[in-house]
């Protein structure tokens, strides 16, 4: 089965978001050896690519990964503004739709 236009683009999103994490966050990763806080970040964005790369590569372990990521996510939206927070929740309703529920998700099989 050939990979759907919403794997691609939804993997995608995954790689961007985790490379502009890390470059948002280039001033944190200074302290990479000092702060713990710093190792999380790396570790958190490292996993959205990973997982967007073996997404595309039809691993059914990434597709976990990424629902794990962006729940992560939702949680930690709880404490910042709303907006944050329906953001968050509406990509985590395209990954269980597109990952899991849709037809893409016989891609992962």
């Amino acid at each position: 089965m050939r990979r759907s236009t919403p794997i691609i683009i939804l993997s995608s999103l995954f790689i961007v978001a985790g490379i502009v994490g890390i470059v948002y966050h280039a001033d944190d990763l200074k302290f990479l050896g000092k702060s713990n806080e710093a190792v999380w970040i790396l570790v958190i964005r490292l996993l959205a690519i990973i997982g967007g790369v073996f997404a595309l590569r039809r691993k059914n372990w990434a597709r976990w990964l990424l629902l794990a990521w962006i729940s992560y996510h939702v949680v930690l939206s709880f404490y910042h503004p709303l907006s944050e927070l329906m953001m968050h929740v509406a990509f985590l309703a395209a990954v269980v739709y597109i990952y899991f529920l849709s037809k893409s998700s016989s891609y992962f099989t």
